[in-house]
């Protein structure tokens, strides 16, 4: 008898043995073999284009917060010299030194009785920190009551003398404080009333510690307005830039600086009417900067400056969403006004 496997064989008609395959596939075809697609689209597909799936990539599907604004230099043309007032070389070259000497104070807590103060007082917690010995002759400062604190109004007033140069006063608190709530807060805002200016008046914001002989916005972490020729600073030490929408300042008048969370956005306002932005993506992210209003002044002036003690003539400063208070001394979870047992913290000078 023939093996099971040769029944498989059979003729052809010219005799010629066949035989039929084995049954299965090839022993080859067990193994996977894959082969690489032929380049460039399949056939009748040569310049079509299909669009993107919906929503955003697979690395950004999880992430829900927006990003803040990137700062960008102000597009406005900067110029090399100031239009009336220049800082010599010396000054310069010393704030340099200073700043490099001198490292950012991080954001820090508020001692617990400045924090009563604040929830007892509100802006009238804030004043102006006095200048060092050498400088202080330069200048008188007084509050808007004089040997009584508790009823301070928040209003300061500056009188700079003719012997005054390039003097930057700060307050003696932070407006905007990054370890503080900011929750029903849009920013912070604050006013200077011009009584005279003879020389040159500043208005902006600085971090410490700063070189009190530059003017603010001229050197670290500060922005500011210059009243004498009209042009905005932000670490600008040369001319700045020109505030196209700013009129002339005259006795009288009243300027103000505000700073808006969300934004980074550092604005001014002439008597009462809000200018645009003049610095968007500053001080940012917030949580890492304490910020303190910065008057400057040279040569002979005479202000007056409002922390919320009185009506701002920029109605929409007078709103809970832009004072002081509420924000500085108010820690996240803690409602205005509610008391907190913070720890005694050392004061930073």
């Amino acid at each position: 008898m023939s093996p099971s496997w040769f029944s498989s064989r059979t003729t052809n008609q010219s005799g010629t043995p066949r035989y039929a395959p084995p049954p299965g596939p090839p022993p080859t075809s067990t193994q996977q073999v894959r082969y690489q697609p032929p380049p460039g689209p399949p056939p009748g597909r040569q310049g079509q284009e299909f669009p993107p799936p919906p929503g955003p990539p697979p690395s950004h599907a999880s992430s829900s917060r927006s990003n803040p604004p990137a700062w960008a230099p102000a597009p406005e043309r900067s110029h090399t010299l100031g239009l009336y007032n220049e800082a010599s070389d010396d000054n310069y070259r010393r704030a340099e030194a200073f700043c490099a000497h001198n490292p950012l104070q991080p954001p820090g807590l508020l001692p617990s009785d400045v924090v009563e103060r604040i929830q007892a007082e509100g802006s009238g917690a804030w004043g102006i920190q006095w200048p060092s010995p050498a400088m202080a002759h330069t200048v008188d400062i007084q509050g808007d009551v004089k040997g009584d604190p508790a009823r301070s109004t928040g209003a300061w007033r500056v009188r700079s003398k003719a012997n005054c140069t390039d003097l930057c006063l700060l307050s003696s608190l932070p407006i905007a404080a990054g370890l503080y709530d900011i929750r029903g807060k849009q920013g912070v805002y604050y006013e200077v009333r011009v009584n005279r200016m003879d020389g040159v008046i500043a208005i902006g914001t600085a971090c410490k510690p700063y070189p009190e002989f530059r003017l603010p916005g001229w050197n670290r972490l500060s922005a500011a307005l210059h009243l004498d020729d009209r042009r905005k600073f932000f670490e600008d030490p040369d001319g700045g830039r020109d505030y196209a929408s700013m009129d002339a300042v005259a006795a009288g008048d009243v300027v103000g600086c505000g700073y808006e969370f969300a934004r980074g956005a550092l604005f001014f306002t002439h008597n009462g009417r809000r200018l645009e932005d003049a610095f968007t993506g500053i001080y940012l992210p917030r949580v890492a900067h304490d910020v303190y209003a910065a008057i400057g002044v040279d040569g002979k002036n005479d202000l007056e400056v409002n922390f919320g003690g009185t009506l701002f003539e920029w109605k929409a400063g007078n709103d809970w969403a832009w004072r002081v208070e509420g924000h500085v001394g108010t820690m996240a979870g803690s409602a205005p006004g509610q008391d907190e047992d913070l720890p005694a913290y050392e004061a930073r000078g």
